[in-house]
């Protein structure tokens, strides 16, 4: 199967998606305005706060904490690292959605969930009374899961893996590198998010450098996986664009990770040690966010199960927990998947608290990675429930060989969609 995602067909996809709900906002069940309340500001938790908002035509009072006032996208980061974007490109704010379909703006953070009272707890002591609750709050790190190193070490061995300063401390560093310098990544064990993007910022790291006349520069993979997303694709571009610079390891290899030292940026394997890089980037073990995990909304895995057929949380009938915090199956996590996930939560939400109608689930997903210049390839398929879970319906992915003019068009794509699904979250 193929796909092709411009910016216009993500939108119009986006639109058709719920379009037949637009016909007009039902009467509110009882006399007060029903309160919905959106915890975290990104591709699902945006995302879902605008469509309950706009759909309800002002029928639903929604709320969204988010402390940030810029939100800085974790996808294409990693082409801001590899000099492809600017910082301001990838970074957005929330004042359309207030303006443009009325929802409600608390900058702060949501220090606790409490479920019994349905309330979200600010972080100034406040209260905000919901009757349902949007719960997106991505990924938290597990700072003990590599030995050594800890939150007191994100900035010496950064993990860029949170959007932000440290999108942009990863940049900076690499800017530092020298010619012959050695990087070594050290990447996440499964599940996680973004499950291609250790590898496409393996390679813009390496376009980087090439493109800077630092191509003796070495970049050292040490995975805990046996297989990653897109192997193939990346390792033969890997070969093609930047020969000798990339060396991926799986865990039989350099047999685990014993110990790093921030202090002299070493990293210790059962295999080698590498004294004094250049460049170290953690990537460490994840989990839901913490406020997930605080309210028992999570499983012994870390993450939150959900039923597939509306994103409700299987611990609470009230919540929807969405992206990547949530078990959705065959689904990675990803924006796109996000985004999806909040429009079937939406319409849920909607239904239930309007009586509008509402119809079956159906989930997409596309993951993009640019490996060089005019050189992207993509996964991704088609979702619904299925035997108790989110399943795939339909998938493809891109071919070993494909043409030049095939991989440009796919990275055509790639911005395209960027450019619809910002403006589908943040419009």
């Amino acid at each position: 199967m193929t796909m092709r995602m411009d910016r216009r067909a993500f939108v119009l996809g986006a639109s058709a998606s719920l379009g037949a709900l637009a016909l007009g906002a039902p009467a509110v069940l009882g006399q007060a305005k029903p309160r919905v309340v959106v915890v975290g500001g990104g591709a699902g938790g945006a995302t879902a706060a605008k469509y309950i908002a706009r759909d309800s035509q002002g029928a639903i009072e929604v709320t969204l904490v988010e402390p940030l006032r810029a939100y800085v996208t974790c996808f294409h980061s990693n082409l801001f690292l590899g000099g492809y974007r600017s910082l301001a490109s990838i970074t957005h704010g929330y004042d359309k959605l207030a303006a443009a379909h009325g929802v409600k703006l608390n900058h702060q953070m949501a220090s606790a969930i409490d479920r019994e009272k349905k309330q979200v707890v600010l972080a100034d002591g406040n209260r905000l009374d919901y009757d349902r609750l949007i719960l997106a709050p991505g990924i938290d790190l597990k700072y003990d899961s590599v030995p050594g190193w800890g939150q007191a070490h994100e900035q010496t061995m950064p993990h860029a893996w949170k959007p932000g300063a440290q999108t942009q401390l990863l940049a900076d560093r690499l800017k530092a590198v020298p010619d012959g310098g050695v990087i070594v990544m050290i990447a996440p064990p499964n599940p996680y998010r973004c499950p291609p993007g250790p590898y496409e910022r393996v390679s813009m790291m390496a376009h980087q450098l090439k493109s800077s006349g630092r191509g003796k520069a070495k970049i050292v993979v040490l995975d805990p996986k046996e297989t990653f997303s897109k192997q193939g694709l990346f390792q033969e571009g890997w070969e093609k664009h930047y020969p000798g610079m990339v060396e991926w390891l799986d865990p039989k290899i350099h047999n685990g990770i014993k110990s790093v030292d921030p202090a002299t940026n070493t990293v210790t394997t059962g295999f080698e040690t590498y004294k004094n890089c250049a460049l170290v980037n953690v990537i460490p073990a994840q989990t839901a966010g913490k406020i997930a995990l605080d309210a028992g909304l999570a499983n012994q895995s870390g993450f939150c199960p959900i039923n597939p057929e509306n994103m409700q949380s299987t611990m609470d009938a009230g919540i929807h927990v969405l992206g990547d915090a949530s078990i959705a199956g065959d689904m990675p996590k990803s924006a796109f998947s996000a985004n999806s996930q909040a429009k079937v939560a939406a319409m849920t939400v909607r239904g239930e608290l309007t009586a509008a109608r509402t119809f079956p689930a159906r989930y997409t997903n596309t993951c993009w990675s640019l490996i060089e210049t005019d050189d992207a390839v993509k996964v991704g398929g088609r979702y619904e429930p299925k035997d108790g879970k989110i399943a795939a319906a339909e998938t493809f992915v891109s071919k070993t060989g494909e043409s030049a003019d095939l991989r440009k068009a796919t990275q055509e794509e790639n911005l395209g969609w960027y450019a619809g699904i910002t403006s589908d979250i943040f419009g």
